[in-house]
């Protein structure tokens, strides 16, 4: 039983494989490094992506988004768990992880569409194999899980991974979903981004556990630990737990420390419960600059590159906000569709009933 045990155990320290500055640490590394290519493809990803999130914040102030919770610190966790997945696996965002669809592929203007209240979901979850993104919170755990277990039925060799915050590790769902991926064996891969506050509740406040990656232990399910603002320890994790997954071992959690640099969302006010000198402590473990870092000295990166991605960004920017800044054309009645493949009865009358006072409206216009 006590070697069951500690086969699941996540090690006594985050897995780290660069320093604050972007050195390599030494010493036995626990996971193999990722592949030059892979990091540059990872430098580039997040330089845009720090640039997406940046003008989505900005679309809040001008009034063309509702909300937009930012991810500004997370780039590594964002831009990883994505480049660990194969284009057919599941991934299962929450509402924080726009920055990680867009670096699958996804459109950005379709990205955002739910933040601009405009639709549940503005891009195909089928076609991207993405899920919509998740408000509340842990409840797509399950759905990652079912799914998971199904492309397992099938025989297809897909996995499934599933983002949740630090806070969304105390609600039910998540449990349930561990458990039910532990005893079924589902190719799934947790990952808790620990941004250390759940809206405004320090983790010490959170939970008792030793660390959230603990969590996963009483439920028979591997469990790792990793600094998530490190790029090439987050890939290098990652990795690790989607070919456990793939290679039919069952689930495996993934718990990053990283920090959230800006507030909640743009309806918060971070400096009431948290200090300037806390933030400044983690701008310096910014993982972009990290990784940049180590890619040079390593004659991986060179100012060319970084150029050519930092330019890459800004146009990207751009466009997304000369398409922002263009009013939709809205169909209302499009709520109602995609709710269920079998419409209710109760939803029907709903529609019926808008359909009526759109043509009332039209009438008298």
């Amino acid at each position: 039983m006590t070697g069951r045990v500690e086969a699941l155990l996540p090690s006594a320290e985050p897995v780290r494989f660069l320093t604050d500055g972007g050195a390599a640490v030494r010493g036995k590394r626990p996971y193999p490094v990722p592949d030059p290519e892979l990091l540059r493809r990872a430098h580039r990803a997040m330089v845009v992506g720090r640039r997406f999130d940046a003008q989505a914040t900005a679309l809040t102030k001008q009034g063309r988004l509702a909300v937009y919770p930012s991810s500004h610190g997370q780039e590594a966790c964002q831009v990883g768990s994505v480049l660990a997945l194969e284009d057919g696996d599941w991934y299962f965002p929450t509402y924080r992880e726009s920055m990680a669809l867009v670096t699958r592929g996804i459109d950005p203007v379709e990205v955002l569409s739910l933040l601009r209240g405009d639709a549940h979901c503005g891009y195909d979850p089928v076609r991207h194999h993405t899920a919509p993104q998740c408000t509340p919170l842990a409840t797509q755990t399950v759905h990652a899980a079912g799914v998971a277990y199904a492309e397992r039925r099938k025989g297809t060799g897909r996995v499934a991974l599933a983002c949740v915050g630090d806070g969304a590790t105390s609600e039910g769902d998540f449990h349930e979903a561990l458990n039910f991926a532990a005893v079924f064996k589902a190719p799934v891969v947790f990952l808790v981004q620990n941004n250390q506050y759940a809206i405004s509740v320090p983790l010490e406040r959170q939970t008792a556990a030793p660390s959230l990656a603990h969590k996963g232990i009483g439920y028979g399910v591997r469990s790792e630990r990793v600094d998530g603002n490190d790029p090439v320890a987050v890939l290098a994790v990652l990795a690790a737990a989607v070919e456990h997954a793939r290679a039919g071992h069952g689930p495996f959690l993934v718990e990053a420390l990283t920090y959230r640099l800006e507030s909640h969302t743009n309806a918060d006010d971070a400096s009431r419960y948290r200090t300037d000198a806390e933030a400044d402590e983690w701008r310096g473990r910014d993982p972009i600059a990290r990784l940049e870092r180590y890619l040079r000295r390593r004659g991986h990166l060179t100012d060319a590159d970084v150029a050519a991605a930092s330019a890459e960004a800004e146009e990207f920017a751009a466009r997304l906000r000369d398409r922002m800044n263009a009013d939709p054309e809205l169909v209302p009645l499009g709520m109602f569709e995609h709710v269920y493949g079998t419409p209710t009865p109760q939803l029907d009358e709903q529609r019926a009933q808008l359909r009526a006072e759109i043509e009332a409206e039209e009438a008298l216009s």
